[in-house]
């Protein structure tokens, strides 16, 4: 696999369907990294052989699913042919494997944007953080400094941190008549980057990834959560209509800690790590495409050529769902023979551009014929 193996995981395909919201594994998901041997050739969270691009390592952009299958579709002949000469296997992913990938490319935090230190520096003051926080070579102040603070480049568990913090900020910020500072997930992104910036030696962190979902919902239930997230207030559908990183979920669990009819309860480093599996457990941050455009670029891509001449199944007519998930598995398990017959037409390999798989899989979706 390659840097669009996991940036991107490809399109349409007799095959490709999934029920909605297939529950990912981040820890699984490393596990298929190995066992497909995606590996041999390149790494990702520190495992590899570096002969390929590091599938961990995040761009200048925050990428969503739809985006990765693009780079993927894209990338994929020229995979293929190199897999071929090195006598590599070519994975063959089911929708569960996909799902576990995405579940793990997401606890390497390759869905988000990078931050800037400069502007965490910026937020840290004009949130008064400062006024109770010592940084650098400051006095002592009332809080415990910042560079005594766990994991500071991991919003996981700077998240915990914070949640844990709160009851005891409470009645110091209500003592000075301040009102409990609101974060964003870009903001969170900042704060991270300059907490991070602060000291060069860095805690030994828990992992950042996430923990087995069926972990997560144990806590989520164990520990009241779902006595008050439920129906209107259910925390995994009111995800799935956001575009949630972990930076996001972080400021949202600061932000939430005050409104709470009790106080925060304390959490554990793997419970954390398990809630955060919970939540991401079925949704992947979809961004909605627009199924007008699809239609043309399912035209102008010539996918109609055999998808609707009936030289290939007709995806319109399936019934079956499309996403992300499904159109990942589809590429591994028809990808090369459907390259083949591509070849035989002496036709060259669409590619898809920016927001194009969005569309397409909206389009796919439609029922418009």
């Amino acid at each position: 696999m390659t840097p669009g193996t996991l940036r991107g995981m490809a399109f349409l395909l007799s095959t490709a369907w999934a029920a909605a919201g297939v529950p990912g594994d981040a820890q699984r998901g490393e596990q298929v990294l190995r066992d497909q041997k995606c590996l041999t050739c390149h790494t990702a969270g520190g495992s590899g052989s570096g002969t390929a691009p590091d599938l961990g390592r995040r761009g200048s952009r925050a990428y969503t699913p739809s985006l990765m299958v693009s780079l993927m579709w894209n990338h994929a002949p020229r995979m293929w042919t190199a897999m071929d000469r090195a006598g590599v296997a070519r994975p063959n992913l089911s929708e569960q494997d996909s799902a576990d990938l995405f579940a793990y490319f997401y606890s390497l935090r390759y869905f988000e944007s990078l931050g800037d230190g400069g502007r965490g520096k910026a937020i840290f003051r004009s949130k008064r953080c400062s006024e109770c926080h010592a940084t650098g070579n400051e006095p002592a102040k009332e809080g415990p400094a910042v560079e005594s603070w766990p994991a500071l480049e991991n919003p996981v568990e700077l998240a915990r941190a914070m949640w844990n913090h709160a009851p005891k900020m409470m009645p110091k910020m209500r003592e000075r008549g301040m009102g409990w500072p609101t974060i964003t997930g870009s903001e969170m992104t900042d704060l991270t980057v300059y907490f991070s910036s602060l000291t060069r030696k860095r805690s030994a962190a828990a992992p950042s990834g996430a923990a087995a979902p069926a972990d997560g919902k144990e806590v989520f239930e164990n520990r009241g959560c779902s006595g008050c997230h439920h129906g209107d207030l259910d925390l995994a559908t009111g995800l799935r209509t956001q575009r949630r990183t972990f930076a996001t979920l972080a400021a949202g669990m600061w932000n939430h800690a005050p409104k709470m009819l009790q106080m925060p309860p304390e959490i554990s480093s793997e419970e954390m790590r398990g809630l955060v599996g919970h939540l991401w457990s079925n949704q992947y941050f979809e961004d909605p495409g627009r199924a007008v455009r699809g239609e043309s670029l399912f035209a102008k891509k010539g996918c109609g050529g055999c998808h609707g001449s009936g030289a290939a199944p007709n995806l319109l007519t399936s019934g079956r769902k499309f996403d992300s998930l499904s159109m990942a598995s589809s590429l591994w398990k028809h990808g090369p023979a459907m390259l083949a017959e591509i070849q035989k037409m002496n036709l060259r390999w669409p590619r898809f551009e920016n927001r194009e798989m969005q569309d397409v899989i909206a389009y796919l979706n439609s029922g418009r014929k």
